[in-house]
């Protein structure tokens, strides 16, 4: 990774498999830096959506990106409680101040309570033919969706809501800083 340290500000760019710009937010604070997890909060930021259309988001989010898995983990703070969003997607790269990855549309959404649901698996199989997802890469994923489930049976990692707690009052400090 480039020359990062906590408090940096970054950006975040989704790619989709043929290399067309998805989706943008305008702001990730990095929290946590390691050889191959970046964790990044962001509030009330700006997400700019592939047709150009944006919004702004309603919460605090806590990114997990990873370097060497085929997935990242968004833990949002809603009103209704604690979300997660995990996304399919390629290790993340920094490019020049932009954390970059390749979304493969299959995501994992966890509830408050605890309960879960695998999403978009007719967008995946759509993408996977009109893209021409490799089977070595179509095994990848699906083997990584099964990692990111076990790693939530487990309550490991992002997953952990002492983790989440950590990094959600650090990244409260860090902004009121900045």
């Amino acid at each position: 990774m480039e020359k990062l340290k906590v408090g940096d500000r970054l950006e975040i760019h989704c790619y989709k498999h043929n290399g067309k710009i998805h989706r943008t937010w305008n702001e990730a604070i990095i929290l946590d830096i390691t050889d191959d997890l970046l964790i990044c909060g962001n509030n009330k930021v700006l997400i700019t959506e592939k047709n150009g259309k944006s919004h702004t988001s309603k919460e605090t989010a806590i990114i997990f990106f990873y370097t060497k898995r085929w997935f990242n983990v968004f833990a949002q703070f809603k009103k209704s409680g604690l979300f997660y969003k995990g996304n399919i997607a390629s290790p993340c790269l920094i490019d020049d101040g932009i954390i970059k990855f390749i979304d493969y549309d299959l995501d994992l959404k966890v509830y408050p309570d605890g309960a879960f649901k695998v999403l978009d698996r007719n967008e995946y199989k759509y993408h996977k033919t009109i893209m021409k997802y490799s089977e070595d890469l179509d095994k990848i994923l699906r083997s990584e969706l099964t990692e990111l489930i076990n790693m939530k049976r487990a309550e490991v990692g992002p997953f952990n809501k002492k983790v989440i707690s950590k990094y959600y009052t650090k990244y409260i400090k860090i902004s009121e800083n900045l």
